[in-house]
């Protein structure tokens, strides 16, 4: 199976579109979001492009082939504008012979993680930092932020492909 994962679009129809794209041309089976969809929140600017409604549009228009977990900055108004679920905290995913655990991050993260099996992966956005990384008995992903990026990192995703995480820049 050949997963898109993304995550913090925060509302911004222009970075939506560009990673709708990215999803089309790249053949993905799958886009797993990893929350926080329509709204910005309170500590973030708003990003470019602002326009909720445009995303809730655009990602409805792909639903049947989305997988979704709840950000921090999601809630059941979101629900409302979205023909998908969005609501779980957290989400089990057997491919290529992995399991992936994914969920925001803003309760379980490379550092409060739930319990996993050995060798598993740890799927999260939140930190809006794209990452990498072998934890003790897991794997760490973070696909970074398609709209709102920190730290100096690019508008980003993760692909997972034949067992194998890397990273992308939109």
């Amino acid at each position: 199976m050949k997963l898109m994962i993304a995550s913090d679009i925060h509302g911004s129809a222009l970075w939506c579109g560009k990673m709708l794209d990215a999803f089309e041309r790249g053949g993905f089976d799958k886009l797993l979001l990893l929350g926080d969809l329509l709204y910005h929140g309170p500590r973030n600017p708003l990003p470019e492009g602002h326009d909720p409604k445009a995303v809730a549009d655009m990602l409805n228009s792909v639903k049947d082939r989305l997988l979704c977990v709840r950000g921090n900055c999601d809630c059941e108004v979101d629900q409302m504008m979205l023909r998908f679920p969005v609501l779980g905290e957290y989400a089990w995913i057997y491919a290529d012979g992995c399991q992936l655990f994914a969920t925001h991050g803003h309760v379980h993260n490379k550092e409060t993680p739930p319990p996993l099996p050995e060798g598993s992966f740890l799927l999260n956005g939140h930190f809006h930092i794209p990452e990498i990384t072998k934890a003790e008995g897991f794997t760490y992903v973070n696909c970074g932020s398609v709209a709102l990026p920190k730290n100096g990192t690019p508008h980003s995703y993760a692909v997972f492909d034949g067992g194998e995480f890397t990273l992308k820049e939109l």
